[in-house]
């Protein structure tokens, strides 16, 4: 851990850190990162760690990338913010056009992050019904899903170790079972028949994650599933949200999932990987059908009042302009290649390892369960530190050993993952 002055004069004892346990901390130093570059990331005594997760997922093309930096500072000379309400910005303009071309959606809406993208769909979802004089005050997902942390995105989440402190300030929601395989899939689409046929008039809209459940422990689950449980929510009027915020922008082998389903929803909510991991930003793409319920004069009270101060910033615009134009470069079929090369190196290495169960992957997503420690510290906390030993960042969800790195990996740099990742368990096997 870092000795020198430069960091001693840093006070940390002030930052509440997100979804860390502080007390490990009396014990286990955070680690202080003066600098990125590519997948690496650099302490202040210069010791390197390869970023295995992409800081927590959103940094798509390796840190400090040039032309992002480039364009991100020539923006910064122009215009640093404005507010969107009455005004507006050549980088949001342009930006929402391109994504909606992307997509094949009509209309996009600016949002701070991907629990406040989440939000702005449940709202809408349930206005628009409300509009036409229903009303719906339920929301449908799926068991063991994960959508945010703010009240609405926790409401339909389904992973207890995030919501269940708070489940007596949450809205109205059902839940319906995720297929644990192929095998499973009628069944979960029994369930949700029998949850529909009840419920239906009451569901404003019907969120889940498709292809990934990323927090719930990455279960990769059927796109065949996905588009039945959809067709099945829109034929009776349910609006469909799909939450790609993880698994968006060629996370799971094409640039958005829904395109591997067969299937489009009536709201898609992005973030993370959008800005290529510079800056917070969330989008909801959806249709001109949606738009024009509220498109009204003010005095008719149609108005979808919802905003954010940093709505459509344009320095995180400029980066997720910027990021669209290196995805220009052909990324998500080089990424095919990319992922082979990762699968095949942790089948290798890490296939037959004692512990190593279900070793998996989907498009740039890689994970496997690891069985059998018998450790005295938390089994995530243990990964944690002894992947900085081996100059990888690691942070379980559970016994889940996830690896999401960026799309500019080298081979080598593979190579050197995966042999940090053999390290881990057999240090801890």
């Amino acid at each position: 851990m870092p000795t020198n002055a430069t960091w001693h004069a840093l006070d940390f004892k002030y930052v509440w850190h997100p979804c860390s346990q502080m007390h490990d901390h009396a014990h286990l130093p955070l680690l202080p990162i003066k600098s990125a570059k590519g997948v690496y990331l650099y302490d202040f005594e210069g010791k390197s760690y390869i970023d295995g997760i992409s800081s927590w997922w959103v940094n798509l093309f390796g840190h400090n990338h040039p032309y992002i930096n480039k364009k991100l500072k020539e923006q910064i000379d122009q215009l640093e913010h404005v507010l969107l309400a009455g005004l507006t910005h050549p980088q949001a303009i342009n930006l929402a056009a391109r994504l909606c071309a992307l997509s094949g959606f009509d209309k996009c809406f600016f949002a701070d992050n991907g629990s406040a993208g989440v939000e702005v769909a449940l709202k809408m979802s349930y206005h628009s019904h409300l509009l036409e004089g229903k009303q719906k005050p339920k929301f449908l997902s799926l068991e063991n899903g994960y959508h945010g942390e703010t009240l609405g995105a926790l409401s339909v989440g389904g992973v207890g170790l995030y919501k269940d402190t708070y489940k007596g300030i949450f809205c109205d929601q059902l839940q319906t079972p995720v297929p644990k395989d192929e095998a499973d899939v009628q069944r979960a689409l029994h369930a949700l028949e029998k949850i529909l046929e009840q419920e239906h008039q009451n569901i404003s809209a019907f969120i889940l994650e498709p292809l990934i459940q990323c927090a719930g422990n990455m279960h990769f689950y059927s796109a065949d599933f996905v588009k039945q449980a959809t067709q099945m929510c829109q034929e009776r009027g349910i609006l469909v949200i799909f939450d790609e915020i993880a698994v968006g922008f060629g996370r799971t082998g094409s640039l958005f999932a829904f395109e591997q389903c067969g299937i489009k929803p009536d709201f898609l909510c992005l973030s993370k990987g959008i800005t290529g991991g510079y800056l917070p930003l969330a989008v909801v793409l959806t249709s001109d059908g949606i738009y024009d319920k509220f498109y009204a004069p003010y005095e008719q009270d149609k108005s979808f009042l919802h905003s954010h101060s940093y709505t459509g910033n344009a320095l995180a615009c400029a980066c997720a302009n910027a990021t669209l134009d290196l995805f220009e470069q052909g990324v998500v079929e080089q990424n095919k290649t990319l992922s082979r090369t990762i699968q095949t190196c942790m089948q290798e290495q890490l296939e037959g390892l004692k512990g190593v169960k279900n070793l998996r992957s989907c498009g740039m997503v890689f994970a496997f369960e690891l069985e059998g420690y018998k450790g005295s510290q938390r089994l995530s906390l243990a990964v944690f530190q002894k992947g900085l030993e081996f100059g990888i960042i690691l942070r379980p969800l559970g016994n889940t050993i996830y690896f999401m790195p960026a799309y500019t990996m080298s081979p080598d740099e593979v190579l050197k993952s995966v042999g940090a990742m053999v390290g881990v368990v057999r240090a801890l096997t």
